[in-house]
């Protein structure tokens, strides 16, 4: 095969490889092994995901994403971000631009580094729900901005087991059969929290997570303890903005708004992927 042409890059500390794909190089259903490989770190380029940029017949682009264990996700906001950043530097799309993926129709916002997104309308709201983990009951919170969250307000998310207590909330049977991301939500004040999220698919704490962060924020909302827009720290120290408005039971007008940034870009050798 080719070399293939690749950009390296982070959003608020997820970290994507991102592939123009329009001229459908690699066949996008047939990836697994391939994906595995290339997010491997110190052996390969090493991510969070792989994004794939295709051609759309209704919007400026398709993407397909894949998380780092070669599944493949229906939305990720800070790859959402990415990749709308991506696309106006590549000339694919201009600064104000949609893009389909599994989860609906995306809108963006690029201006520089910074990308705000429009996400899908969130689903599923439900909250105070009673889960048993290892003999204790976990008060958690649910909704759907795009893939499944399931969130846990905390004092203080630096106390928090994340890998271990995130790994039980995913694969715990009441979020079956698709499983859950988990979120550990510590309020700071009405316009401030502090996030921690284990993720689905990377199966491990990550730096940031956009749908997380907005999860978190929505559920916090409906906790009575924020107030619109709220400014979430991640994990890996960075701030993501979240806009929302409240409607009736749900929501309305939801966008995530953060930083970009273009590591590198490169050729992917066989080497990379074939071992």
């Amino acid at each position: 095969m080719a070399k293939i042409p690749f950009s390296k890059m982070s959003g608020s500390g997820n970290d994507f490889i991102v592939i123009d794909n329009r001229k459908k190089l690699l066949d996008a259903d047939r990836l697994g092994d391939f994906i595995r490989k290339v997010c491997t770190r110190k052996i390969s380029v090493g991510g969070d995901g792989v994004i794939l940029v295709e051609p759309s017949s209704r919007v400026n682009f398709k993407w397909r994403f894949f998380n780092s264990d070669g599944s493949e996700a229906e939305m990720c906001g800070n790859g959402g971000r990415c990749v709308a950043r991506f696309a106006v530097l590549k000339g694919i799309a201009p600064p104000k631009l949609s893009f389909e993926t599994l989860a609906g129709t995306i809108e963006a916002e690029v201006s520089g580094r910074q990308v705000k997104l429009q996400m899908v309308q969130p689903a599923g709201l439900k909250l105070n729900l009673e889960v048993p983990i290892d003999g204790q009951v976990h008060q958690l919170h649910f909704i759907n901005t795009g893939v499944p969250h399931a969130a846990k307000l905390v004092d203080d998310t630096a106390a928090v087991a994340v890998k271990d207590l995130g790994r039980k909330i995913r694969f715990h049977g009441k979020f079956q059969p698709a499983g859950t991301n988990a979120d550990f939500i510590q309020p700071v004040d009405r316009r401030h929290l502090k996030v921690r999220t284990y993720e689905r698919g990377v199966e491990d704490e990550t730096l940031a997570c956009g749908t997380g962060a907005v999860a978190s924020a929505l559920i916090a909302a409906r906790k009575g303890l924020v107030d619109s827009p709220v400014e979430v720290e991640t994990t890996g120290g960075e701030i993501l903005k979240i806009y929302f408005q409240l409607k009736g039971e749900g929501f309305d007008r939801v966008f995530l708004e953060g930083d970009t940034r273009v590591v590198y870009e490169g050729d992917l050798w066989e080497e990379a992927y074939e071992y």
